[in-house]
């Protein structure tokens, strides 16, 4: 996992989990790393964040009322708030990745979003992860119409 989409990936992963953390919205979540990594001295580890980053973090916050409801749909037995915080962010940007950003494979990202989950999450998270998003694949024709 060292490639700049997969740094890309986890940091709006991370963002996104710390927006749900906090109950804030995820660009104002977004702003504050932007701005630690242009205000960093020579030397700090701050984490950058990139335009794809950027990217996701946007279009997941253009479609979050519907990457949402998909979510909530989908996963059986599973309410969003009752999800765990790292398994829901994940299915966000992977969702919104899957369905809304034409440049990427649907197996990069279902791969990419199972590897987050494993580095993240519960023993029982990547299945998870991977069954709805392979449900969101098969329905993406039918989301992108609605």
């Amino acid at each position: 996992m060292s490639n700049a989409r997969t740094k890309a990936r986890t940091r709006a992963f991370q963002i996104l989990f710390e927006a749900d953390h906090r109950g804030v919205a995820p660009e104002r979540v977004l702003a504050e790393w932007v701005g630690r990594a242009r205000e960093a001295k020579p030397g700090e580890t701050t984490p950058q964040v990139g335009e794809y980053t950027m990217q996701l973090i946007e279009g997941y916050s253009g479609h979050a009322r519907r990457i949402d409801e998909l979510i909530s749909t989908y996963a059986v037995g599973w309410t969003l708030d009752r999800m765990p915080i790292a398994d829901r962010n994940v299915l966000r940007i992977g969702a919104y990745e899957l369905i809304w950003e034409d440049g990427v494979p649907d197996a990069v990202v279902l791969d990419e979003a199972v590897e987050i989950a494993k580095e993240y999450s519960t023993d029982e998270s990547p299945a998870f992860v991977n069954g709805l998003l392979a449900r969101f694949m098969d329905l993406k024709p039918q989301i992108r119409r609605d």
